[in-house]
């Protein structure tokens, strides 16, 4: 029996994940080979190089992923709370770290090593989820349990939050990705899509004027969106054509005529009409919710009002609310401001890197970009302008299409689970690699705000790389648990 169990691990775990993993991390190393790499430096692999020190990463997180497959996944369900609890106090007890790293106390500096927990709170939160969603009984749709499951991102949250590691924070959001997949109504991840839209278009657009006239065009357009978004709500939720068609006549109608007002009468600010517009429509849903008791109009109702009051209060937390340096990322990232040589040097240079790579690349060790230092963090936050400038093209889309089979594989691994819990773990992974990836490349692309996450498995450091492997192959034990039940 002793050699039963191990054997029986090996067969059932699926090899073609663990392949994609080594893959990764292969093309990571050399990466960050092409990205430490001086001229007239001869030895990659000396632990005094950084090249020398992801190769002990790497083979500490083979170690530690095997010793995952080696354990009994019950484990995992069993002390799931314990595991999140645990790191929920080392990642308190952070906060009050007093080591500051670039302006973050997110680091445990133990001697010459450094761990950042925020990156292994990922796995227990994800563990925690899935062990609350799986109970009997549970329903996420019950606005009770809803906010059970919210409690348990938000705090994890909150303590990076108050480590200043905002960009590792916002990595937790990606869980409502596996809310949706588990019934969460899709009315809500709708409303976090137009809160986004409401921000870029309104803080993109509020300096340019319609037609010359006083009328800002991100407040006329944002102001014209909730007011079609409650349309389309009241058409989806409710099924009430009429009253979707009498919001939308009215809505351009009156608008059309306080534009043609304004710019062939009295020029004024037409956002006032539509701010009226706005008041009558929210008297026009409570009027009808409290006529036919349907609860839908009281959440469309939430709805409208919530765009407008966050709509107006994005300025101010814009302005007020951010630190200076994210407030000016943003504004590079929506073109308000370029700041070569300041918060925009970073993304201007890698994409000046990429785009040098054309579409074979300048080879192995021979990117003049990375060797020259031009990049900063070029081998940590930036890794992918590296893969761009030594692989070009090629290399990039090949690196991306690993990291897509590799998301798809986990998804189809989370579908064939036979209990909840392995499920709702399995989509938890796919949706945090598909965030660190989808927001790491766009912000080395300039597509996407520069919040300092890691690239998964190509990112020097031992904290994510670890971190990446627990979370993986916890998911790869539980779905060999499965396979050996199965058999």
């Amino acid at each position: 029996m002793i050699n039963d169990k191990p054997q029986s691990i090996w067969s059932q775990v699926d090899w073609l994940t663990i392949g994609l993993y080594i893959a990764l991390m292969l093309f990571g190393w050399l990466s960050i080979c092409g990205a430490s790499y001086s001229f007239g430096d001869n030895d990659l692999f000396s632990l005094d190089t950084r090249s020398g020190m992801q190769i002990l990463w790497i083979g500490t997180s083979i170690c530690l992923g095997f010793v995952i497959l080696m354990m009994d996944s019950r484990f995992f369900d069993t002390f799931s709370f314990i595991i999140y609890g645990v790191l929920l106090l080392l990642l308190f007890a952070t906060i009050f770290n007093p080591h500051d790293i670039k302006g973050s106390h997110s680091w445990l500096v133990i001697g010459p090593l450094r761990l950042q927990p925020a990156e292994f709170g990922k796995f227990a939160t994800a563990l925690a989820l899935a062990k609350l969603m799986s109970t009997y009984g549970y329903n996420i749709q019950r606005w009770k349990d809803f906010a059970a499951a919210c409690a348990v991102v938000l705090v994890p949250m909150l303590c990076i939050v108050g480590q200043r590691e905002t960009g590792s924070a916002l990595v937790y959001l990606t869980f409502f990705l596996m809310f949706y997949r588990e019934g969460m109504p899709g009315s809500i991840l709708f409303t976090g899509v137009a809160m986004v839209l409401y921000f870029v278009v309104g803080i993109k657009y509020e300096g340019i004027m319609l037609f010359d006239t006083p009328t800002s065009v991100g407040k006329f357009v944002v102001l014209l969106l909730v007011q079609l978004f409650v349309a389309g709500m009241v058409y989806n939720y409710v099924h009430n054509r009429k009253h979707t068609n009498t919001i939308i006549g009215y809505s351009l109608v009156l608008t059309t005529i306080a534009i043609l007002f304004d710019v062939y009468v009295i020029p004024f600010d037409v956002t006032w009409v539509q701010l009226g517009m706005c008041l009558a429509l929210f008297l026009y849903l409570l009027y009808h919710g409290l006529r036919t008791r349907l609860p839908q109009y009281f959440f469309i109702l939430a709805f409208a009002v919530g765009s407008v009051v966050f709509f107006y209060s994005a300025d101010y937390v814009l302005n007020n609310v951010m630190e200076p340096h994210q407030r000016v990322r943003i504004n590079v990232l929506l073109g308000l401001d370029e700041d070569l040589a300041g918060a925009g040097y970073n993304v201007h240079q890698s994409e000046i890197a990429i785009g040098s790579g054309g579409l074979k690349g300048k080879g192995f060790l021979n990117g003049t970009q990375t060797k020259l230092k031009f990049v900063p963090e070029q081998d940590t936050d930036f890794i992918f302008c590296t893969v761009g400038e030594e692989e070009g093209f090629i290399g990039s889309a090949g690196v991306l299409l690993l990291f897509l089979v590799l998301i798809l594989r986990l998804l189809t691994l989370a579908e064939r689970q036979p209990f909840a819990f392995g499920r709702i773990y399995g989509y938890c992974v796919a949706s945090v690699f598909l965030f660190h990836v989808f927001i790491n490349v766009g912000m080395v692309l300039g597509l996407t705000p520069v919040i300092g996450i890691p690239l998964p498995f190509f990112s020097y450091g031992g904290s994510s790389l670890w971190g990446f492997t627990i979370l993986l192959f916890i998911f790869l034990s539980i779905d060999a648990k499965r396979n050996m039940l199965k058999a």
